[in-house]
């Protein structure tokens, strides 16, 4: 029987679909952590006091690509070559998806209404990053090779998204709600629509490292066609909501967990 559980397992036993896997996420990671550091270098004087709070983000970002690598290491495996169509986050920035990276290498300070885009993307990449999380957690979180990088992970991507819920709800109680609301649905609906291709392009690569037979892919693309049409029905509500997150000021203390090795 196919589960999200079974299929992660057949990628984590076969070394060279683990390799692709650690690499795309490697990549997307280490990008997120330049998008971040770039960020906090460029936010507006009225705005300072979050700078330190992105730079944690991002700061997190390369640690998760860190902890990637690491793992490919344990199996004497090198990072490969990530395939465009399963780049994620480059997919996202060209879909204007985040903010540009030709403002973010310009020295030029980004705006308020910058600070809100950027928050309000976060916000719903976040979601998913943190869905995804608790999934593997919950299957794998105990797995002797990969748990204790699955645990560490999920419990940055759980502060990351309360970090967005709390600074959205602060600008949205200084008359910024309308932008934000508008923002998060644009990008919500993005988002799915790229997550559904980039699931498929992944999806792709996998079967035919592992040979899966044509019967199986079919199922597996159906299945995540399935869950596009749940999302873009119902389900992208769940990524714009905002509420006050238990966790608060998630990323403005120290660290206590130590680097994974």
């Amino acid at each position: 029987m196919l589960s999200a559980k079974s299929l992660f397992q057949e990628i984590l036993d076969n070394d060279d679909s683990f390799q692709l896997f650690c690499s795309i996420a490697a990549s997307g990671e280490s990008q997120g952590g330049w998008e971040n550091a770039r960020i906090a270098a460029l936010v507006p004087d009225s705005e300072r006091a979050l700078a330190p709070k992105i730079t944690r983000h991002g700061a997190d970002e390369d640690k998760h690509g860190r902890i990637f690598n690491a793992l490919l290491k344990k199996r004497g495996l090198k990072p490969v070559e990530v395939p465009s169509e399963t780049d994620y986050t480059m997919i996202l920035e060209r879909h204007g998806i985040g903010l540009a990276h030709d403002k973010l290498k310009s020295d030029e300070p980004l705006t308020v209404q910058d600070i809100v885009t950027y928050l309000s993307h976060s916000r719903v990449t976040e979601q998913r990053a943190a869905d995804q999380m608790v999934m593997l957690r919950k299957d794998f979180g105990d797995h002797p090779e990969i748990g204790k990088a699955v645990r560490m992970i999920s419990n940055d991507e759980d502060n990351h998204l309360a970090y967005c819920h709390e600074e959205l709800l602060r600008f949205a109680y200084a008359g910024h709600g309308r932008a934000i609301q508008r923002t998060l649905r644009e990008c919500a609906l993005a988002e799915i629509r790229i997550y559904r291709d980039v699931s498929l392009a992944v999806m792709d690569h996998m079967g035919r490292i592992l040979g899966w037979p044509k019967a199986k892919a079919s199922v597996l693309a159906a299945g995540i066609h399935a869950v596009y049409a749940y999302e873009r029905l119902v389900g992208w509500r769940r990524m714009v909501s905002l509420k006050m997150p238990e966790r608060r000021d998630a990323l403005g203390g120290p660290t206590t967990e130590p680097e994974f090795a």
